[in-house]
């Protein structure tokens, strides 16, 4: 299910929802808490065995940074950077749905372009990472570290998915869209064949 949500203003907003500071970035902690936890865990896994030589320990604190990581991005920085949000809920008959908003388009004015590019820089770069660490740990046979890196890719991945339905709409869009850039690839690069003698 996907529908619009509109939301009171802010502290540092006006009730018309225009920002009062000059600054670009309009949620200066909620910013660097989207990129700190990521980027913690990712720094924690690569230096992990320099810091500490037992695991637990290490798998402890990169478990925990994610899930700090992925509370805050569903529950803080999606809904103040981007106005997005998801969640799942259940009905009384037992039956799960998953609801995805975006914020109304009047109240879009909110949102920065700064904050915007940092919380999808910070929402794709990251899993790549993950998918990175999970092929390495595979090749170099550390399978004590596949776990982690697992829940590194879930957590991150589901966050990632989440947003890109609130952005997009439904399964159907997304396949719309995916259709439609490649078709337009496509098509440019046959464009650019045909042109040249």
């Amino acid at each position: 299910m996907i529908r619009q949500y509109s939301e009171p203003p802010l502290f540092g907003e006006d009730d018309d929802g225009i920002h009062t500071r000059k600054s670009n970035i309009k949620h200066p902690m909620v910013s660097f808490f989207h990129l700190f936890f990521r980027t913690s865990a990712i720094l924690v896994y690569l230096m992990c065995e320099f810091f500490s030589s037992r695991f637990i320990v290490c798998m402890v604190s990169i478990i925990l940074l994610l899930s700090c990581d992925f509370w805050t991005v569903k529950n803080v920085s999606g809904r103040l950077l981007v106005g997005l949000r998801w969640w799942n809920q259940v009905d009384e008959n037992g039956n799960s749905h998953w609801i995805f908003e975006s914020r109304k388009t009047q109240s879009q004015s909110t949102i920065s372009g700064a904050e915007s590019r940092i919380f999808w820089l910070g929402l794709t770069v990251c899993p790549v990472f993950w998918i990175l660490f999970f092929f390495s740990t595979i090749i170099s046979l550390q399978i004590k570290w596949l776990a982690v890196v697992v829940m590194g890719l879930v957590l991150q991945w589901a966050n990632l998915y989440g947003y890109l339905r609130c952005k997009v709409g439904g399964r159907s869009d997304l396949k719309d869209i995916a259709k439609g850039y490649l078709g337009a690839q496509l098509f440019k690069q046959a464009m650019k064949t045909t042109e040249e003698p």
